[in-house]
């Protein structure tokens, strides 16, 4: 099925639009932009330029997709913005690309509900099946993992990772990297327990989230005793060797090494 385009659409002559996407009233597409099939940009959606985006994806009125990045380095160069499948960005969402000192791209996966008034920075890699709710602010190199969910308003620092299935309570703001498996609120955002209903509907096994209770108790509330020799004692466990724990224990280490997260923000400035 050819593609149904609006008479009042804007649509740039380097653009790709593939079979059956529908292009509503007064959309804009610009250069170096391509559309997959199957993909519906609704009334007054923007596709600024050098952008991808995937097939069976729902872009809402007045969302912005693939604008410059809000970074005072940026000098007008041809990054990118790469949006993978079966994605949905509400209304009055802004996506932007990416930077040269950020590896020049952002990057969304597939199965994301991007909610209105959502900002995601430049840099920013979203992965599958998060949710991110109206009005979440996401700065620059932010990473969310696999089916993490952010609530309403609330705000993520440059270079965090959030874990997968992490849950960010409304109105809260992190700092620092959100381990996976936890629900954290507050300011700045501080983890409070173990997001046992996520992992129940993500079919994470009964035994697996009683192992991770007891990791919480041991990670936030042991007194006297470092996070490195805490790690020590959970790695003995025998637990240690379910995925889901390993996940989290390469996810402490990960923060703790400085490999993601806000140590990064130092060697990017050293660039």
């Amino acid at each position: 099925m050819a593609a149904k385009i609006h008479p009042t659409a804007v649509i740039d002559k380097t653009a790709e639009i593939a079979d059956g996407v529908e292009v509503g009233a007064g959309v804009i597409v610009g250069p170096n932009v391509t559309i997959g099939e199957g993909t519906i940009l609704r009334a007054h959606s923007q596709i600024i330029r050098h952008t991808q985006i995937g097939r069976e994806c729902d872009i809402y009125p007045s969302a912005v997709v693939g604008g410059d990045p809000q970074d005072l380095k940026y000098r007008g160069e041809d990054t990118e913005l790469v949006i993978g499948d079966k994605n949905t960005i509400r209304e009055c969402a802004t996506i932007n690309r990416g930077t040269v000192q950020g590896g020049g791209k952002t990057v969304i996966g597939n199965a994301n509900l991007i909610m209105a008034y959502v900002h995601i920075a430049h840099d920013c890699t979203i992965g599958n099946h998060v949710v991110i709710t109206n009005l979440a602010q996401l700065a620059g190199h932010v990473k969310v993992e696999d089916r993490a969910i952010l609530s309403g308003m609330t705000a993520v620092h440059h270079f965090c990772t959030i874990g997968t299935m992490a849950f960010l309570a409304p109105y809260s703001g992190t700092r620092s990297d959100l381990p996976p498996y936890m629900i954290a609120d507050g300011q700045p955002a501080r983890p409070r327990t173990i997001n046992a209903e996520g992992l129940m509907r993500n079919k994470i096994p009964e035994e697996t989230i009683r192992e991770l209770k007891t990791i919480f108790k041991m990670v936030y509330r042991s007194e006297g005793k470092t996070r490195p020799e805490v790690l020590a004692e959970i790695e003995a466990m025998p637990c240690a060797k379910d995925p889901v724990i390993k996940h989290l224990i390469d996810f402490y280490h990960a923060s703790e090494a400085g490999v993601q997260g806000r140590a990064l923000e130092a060697h990017r400035h050293d660039r």
